[in-house]
């Protein structure tokens, strides 16, 4: 259901307020870049620091500017399942196509405290769930046996997005789980392995900057032309790597500042760019004629 190309988008601000323009003017460039859908309010989107009006309405915009023209999948999860249940009610009523949820960062709870937390969830929604395991943010992962068991239980849990780091996770999940469940990389510069392992498509940070070019390495990937997607990993590798040298969204958000298309703006914890690091993102930016 959810094999592709999607980008977990940046949430431009000005003045500390959510930049409306500047985020429908990057939704039509995903658009015109052939992506399969967009994320709204993921980690990449600072979710945290979104009050819940702000985290709404981000999403409703998010589904006014694509207008069918792609997929939109609302970054729904917390580590309250309360608080994860409303937000994906919500995105239900505001009309997106699927909800991604996080495990719930800080409790760390159980395995089957996460069994049961997504499963409140999806009793709770009609849309279609998709698992994200980043046990590097959350200090739990999200077991391979709860992944096959949650979508055992519940028909509307589909996909994961795997942010483990693992190869090898993604074959044993491919191994446990049902064909048409939806394995997407939760890495840029891990896509091309992860779908040689069983995985579909990617939900990209870089997607954010050059839309057309990651989706013609997924195209090239899952059809099978490995010298096309080989050629296309590497040459974009030093990018999937730079866009993580401070945490993100911050060197996203400076390189499409960069090119003149939002305010670099991050809100508190997150702080702009050393000088350095700049430096090191705009050689890379210019090595691949992105900025002059």
């Amino acid at each position: 259901m959810f094999a592709g190309t999607y980008t977990a988008l940046v949430t431009p601000f000005e003045n500390d307020r959510i930049d409306e323009a500047a985020f429908a003017r990057l939704i039509e460039g995903q658009i015109a870049g052939g992506i399969t859908g967009i994320v709204p309010v993921g980690t990449t989107g600072e979710s945290a620091t979104l009050d819940h009006a702000e985290h709404n309405r981000v999403i409703e915009l998010g589904v006014k500017a694509a207008a069918g023209r792609c997929k939109v999948i609302g970054g729904t999860g917390s580590n309250s399942t309360s608080e994860a249940i409303s937000l994906t009610v919500e995105a239900e009523k505001l009309g997106c196509d699927g909800a991604l949820l996080v495990a719930p960062y800080y409790n760390k709870p159980s395995q089957e405290g996460l069994f049961r937390h997504f499963g409140k969830i999806a009793e709770a929604t009609k849309l279609p769930i998709i698992l994200y395991s980043i046990p590097a943010r959350c200090g739990v992962e999200i077991s391979v046996e709860v992944t096959a068991r949650l979508a055992k239980a519940y028909p509307n849990v589909v996909a994961i997005k795997e942010a483990g780091g693992s190869v090898e996770r993604v074959s044993a999940l491919r191994a446990v789980l049902p064909p048409e469940f939806t394995i997407l990389s939760g890495d840029d510069s891990l896509t091309l392995p992860f779908i040689s392992a069983g995985a579909e498509g990617v939900i990209s940070v870089a997607s954010n900057i050059i839309p057309a070019e990651v989706v013609s390495l997924v195209n090239a990937a899952v059809s099978g032309d490995a010298r096309k997607a080989r050629e296309i990993h590497f040459r974009l590798y030093p990018l999937f790597k730079d866009l993580f040298i401070e945490p993100n969204p911050v060197p996203t958000k400076y390189a499409l500042a960069l090119r003149g298309e939002m305010r670099p703006e991050v809100r508190l914890p997150l702080c702009e760019m050393g000088d350095a690091p700049r430096a090191k993102l705009a050689a890379t930016l210019r090595q691949l004629q992105l900025i002059p």
